[in-house]
């Protein structure tokens, strides 16, 4: 006799929510743990978690009921507090919400082997933190010494892009090489 029974997806590459020690916040059963980032998250983090969530739907995917019957999002990101690092969210994704649990299953298996989810998002990242870095971290003397530095890195196709650059109005150089 065949019943019809509801799909259990159960992920290979992501772990359920548990409860951490020393923990009072609200508590998660049912979900899983798909990807995280906080206050001091770097471009690539970012880039990872704003493609992954895009990639299974973002927080607008279905609803389920809780315990008191409330419906809740099967796909959110949890944001809590954290003593050490000010804040910490995560992507959390319901049991139910398969499709979206099969995607990010899929997706942190990826993950494991090249940790780029998008390669032109997050270059574009690195090159604004690299503008605002150059900008607002190096006056025009330290800009000099470092283009001297790092001739390199620099291919100006001017003087007019050479004096740009001196001045923090951009910065033409490699992002990363001036990032990390």
């Amino acid at each position: 006799m065949k019943t019809d029974a509801l799909e259990i997806y159960e992920p290979k590459n992501l772990s359920p929510w548990t409860m951490p020690d020393s923990y009072c916040g609200e508590v998660w059963p049912g979900y899983y743990l798909f990807l995280s980032r906080n206050r001091d998250s770097g471009c690539l983090t970012e880039s990872n978690f704003a493609k992954g969530l895009e990639a299974i739907g973002g927080e607008s995917m279905g609803e389920a009921a809780d315990d008191d019957g409330e419906p809740e999002s099967l796909v959110q990101v949890v944001r809590e507090g954290h003593w050490a690092c000010g804040w910490i969210e995560w992507i959390a994704i319901h049991q139910d919400a398969t499709e979206a649990l099969r995607k990010a299953d899929e997706i942190a298996g990826a993950l494991e082997s090249y940790p780029v989810l998008d390669e032109s998002d997050f270059s574009e990242r690195e090159q604004v933190e690299a503008e605002q870095v150059w900008k607002n971290c190096y006056n025009e003397k330290e800009r000099i010494e470092y283009i001297r530095k790092y001739r390199g890195q620099f291919d100006f196709l001017d003087f007019a892009e050479l004096l740009s650059n001196v001045r923090g109005k951009y910065f033409s150089g490699y992002a990363s090489e001036l990032i990390y």
